[in-house]
């Protein structure tokens, strides 16, 4: 073979390596193309998997979620999608005529305020029916009142006439929600001047489980364990007689408050297991170990029955 023969044959081969390998270049870069494109499909969710994956919670016991819309089971109240972070609103309590002075009808005023820059709001929620709810608890824990003030557009807040029987410290609970956050249960106090306004007139409870009779039922109580434990779970098992004619009361079979004999630890609760008969149970965990008044409330034939009952909760040891 000469020597031109041997060169056209090299650069035949060069020629034909270089089209080999930028055709394996070239499959290379679809390939990884291609790959690339399916991570991307996979990395992103369809809107049908995103509306799958999407978990309804219940505002006033985020415990209670749902793939689907609706309303808690627990409370009645609607799911929403999400709940904004937990922020405790501030609200002021005051009273018209001032100072207060025990059997005259004085007006409660509550006006809410905003976490962050302390601004009057005037947007809420329902909850259980109603705007706003009020509790009234007397320091001797023998005065309850759970009611519903009325909102003022002018004023820019919640008012309710009440009568204070006597002289004494009260507790207000106002139990709200605000439009945008998330329910709130805020506690307040008022003094009513007088003699047993600055006597030791805190209450001294002992255990009390007995039958009550309410307007127009009868309520049996029982807890399990027999003997609450303080920052362990208690189940309340009410049992009204006669059983039938039950309604639910604001949009739930009944409602319940609990307040420690110091009047610090102060919670409203809804049954955990309800159907309209006469077996309504309450699931609770006592913060300390104190004596604790609860008051329950349940309507039947039209008519709001409340019973209370004393429970002695010792220390978890």
């Amino acid at each position: 073979m000469s020597s031109t023969g041997f060169l056209q044959e090299s650069s035949t081969v060069r020629i034909i390596s270089a089209a080999r390998i930028m055709r394996a270049t070239i499959g290379l870069f679809i390939l990884c193309l291609a790959v690339a494109g399916l991570s991307a499909q996979d990395s992103v969710p369809s809107a049908t998997t995103a509306a799958k994956d999407l978990v309804y919670v219940c505002p006033m016991d985020p415990n209670m979620r749902s793939n689907t819309p609706g309303k808690c089971p627990k409370c009645g109240m609607a799911m929403v999608a999400g709940i904004p972070d937990s922020s405790e609103f501030h609200m002021h309590v005051s009273a018209t005529p001032s100072p207060i002075k025990a059997r005259q009808k004085e007006r409660i005023a509550f006006e809410v305020f905003d976490p962050w820059k302390d601004l009057p709001v005037s947007n809420f929620q329902v909850i259980h029916e109603k705007l706003f709810h009020a509790f009234f608890i007397s320091d001797d824990l023998q005065f309850f009142v759970h009611d519903h003030p009325s909102w003022d557009n002018v004023k820019n807040g919640f008012y309710y006439d009440i009568v204070f029987p006597k002289p004494g410290t009260y507790r207000v609970l106002g139990d709200f929600y605000p439009d945008g956050a998330t329910p709130q249960l805020i506690t307040n106090t008022l003094i009513v001047p007088g003699a047993a306004a600055t006597a030791a007139t805190r209450a001294k409870l002992t255990r009390d489980y007995s039958q009550k009779k309410a307007e127009n039922l009868q309520v049996d109580f029982e807890t399990v364990p027999p003997q609450p434990l303080a920052g362990q779970e208690t189940q309340f098992r009410f049992h009204v007689n006669p059983g039938d004619g039950l309604e639910r009361y604001l949009g739930v079979w009944g409602h319940l408050l609990s307040a420690s004999d110091d009047l610090i630890d102060l919670v409203h609760q809804h049954p955990f297991i309800a159907d309209g008969g006469p077996d309504i149970q309450f699931n609770m965990v006592f913060a300390r170990p104190r004596t604790y008044r609860v008051w329950v409330q349940f309507q039947r034939k039209g008519i709001v029955n409340t019973a209370h009952f004393d429970i002695p909760v010792q220390p978890l040891e």
